[in-house]
């Protein structure tokens, strides 16, 4: 979900900002040993921006907002929930499995300024397939595979995880939005002009030379970068091939483009960089020379995180889907207790002891809501 502006034509004209806020939590079921793929990542994002991170190597989190939380234990119950599954679908231990978890919620801004909650999502992604999913609407979880049937059942089974669940999807999760989104407006960043460099490299191809065209250290966002042949501007189907933007770990952002060209080639190329917040316009022109520097020593000087092939939830009208090029980014959120998502823990058993003291309903109601704030909070 994007931080958008909307204007519908009326009388008076009316602009609806669309604002969201997602953790989402990653873990590996063994270490890859590859720099920047951790066994398990936490991350949460504030209109698709990074807030704050925590990742099993560091084992420390790094808050870009306030009210952040430990995650170690999260890392805990991801750890055993991973065998739980693996166990159920017969897996073996040698292979790689991925599960995550991500919720959060999407609010308009209304003309007095406050934020209107407008949906909220809560979801399991096993091995890059849906797990399970809360539908807020009918209050129930959706089990896409046979393997998460037994998961929904018990989770349907106990109320107050409904009630919770919309509870803080509709509730606590839009008031903290609402105060990131206050103190964005009431402290704005300066703009950052982008650092452009024009590399080229050996290629894996002897008669070829690969250009990269990066920008980086920029804000905000929005940017425009290009490779020009003579005066054409390269496409995909020139075989060029693109980054995105993606976000540094000081908040700024980075972009780079990349094509393959023949040495023989005697063609102009050029890379060209339009920042408009900061006014600033860049033209970099190739000289034909193959460069000192490497793309990998830019990027470390912008302090970026490695990982670029982050697993991360996408949510598109509901249905979400699993992307492996993304970097890994920063969470802010919750402590999950140590438990069993597969069969809903063996600790809901308490539900039916009956209490000492006091209304068995109330008591019951309070610890199961107690167990769960440790999860969604």
């Amino acid at each position: 979900m994007f931080h958008t502006g909307v204007c519908v034509p009326a009388v008076l004209q009316l602009c609806v900002a669309s604002h969201s806020l997602r953790y989402i939590y990653t873990a590996l079921s063994k270490p890859v040993g590859l720099p920047g793929i951790h066994q398990f990542t936490a991350m949460g994002l504030l209109d698709d921006r990074i807030i704050d991170y925590y990742d099993s190597e560091n084992q420390m989190k790094v808050p870009r907002q306030e009210g952040t939380q430990s995650r170690k234990s999260k890392e805990q119950w991801f750890k055993v929930n991973i065998a739980i599954l693996m166990e159920r679908m017969r897996q073996i231990d040698s292979d790689l499995h991925v599960l995550q978890w991500m919720h959060g919620c999407e609010g308009e801004t209304q003309p007095d300024g406050t934020l209107k909650y407008v949906r909220g999502l809560d979801m399991y992604s096993y091995d890059g397939n849906d797990f399970l999913s809360f539908d807020e609407k009918n209050g129930v979880w959706v089990a896409p595979t046979k393997e998460a049937e037994a998961t929904k059942r018990k989770w349907d089974g106990v109320q107050v995880l409904t009630e919770y669940t919309k509870g803080y999807l509709e509730n606590e999760c839009i008031d903290w939005l609402s105060k990131f989104v206050t103190y964005e407006e009431q402290h704005p960043r300066n703009t950052s002009p982008p650092e452009v460099y024009l590399l080229a490299k050996n290629s894996m191809e002897d008669t070829n030379v690969r250009l990269t065209c990066f920008a980086t250290g920029f804000y905000p966002a929005d940017i425009v970068l290009r490779i020009r042949k003579n005066e054409s501007v390269l496409a995909g189907e020139d075989g060029l091939m693109s980054s995105g933007v993606l976000q540094n770990e000081d908040d700024t952002f980075q972009r780079r483009e990349q094509v393959e060209v023949l040495r023989s080639d005697l063609s102009a190329y050029s890379c060209e960089v339009i920042h408009e917040a900061s006014n600033v316009s860049i033209n970099r022109v190739w000289g034909k020379k193959l460069s000192e520097r490497d793309i990998k020593s830019l990027i470390h000087t912008t302090r970026i995180y490695s990982n670029d092939i982050r697993m991360s939830f996408r949510l598109e009208k509901c249905s979400q889907m699993v992307t492996r090029r993304e970097k890994v980014v920063r969470t802010e959120g919750v402590a999950l207790p140590e438990g069993n998502i597969a069969d809903i823990k063996d600790s809901y058993k308490y539900l039916e002891i009956p209490q000492a003291n006091g209304n068995h309903e109330d008591a019951t109601r309070k610890a199961a809501t107690a167990e769960y704030l440790q999860r969604v909070r």
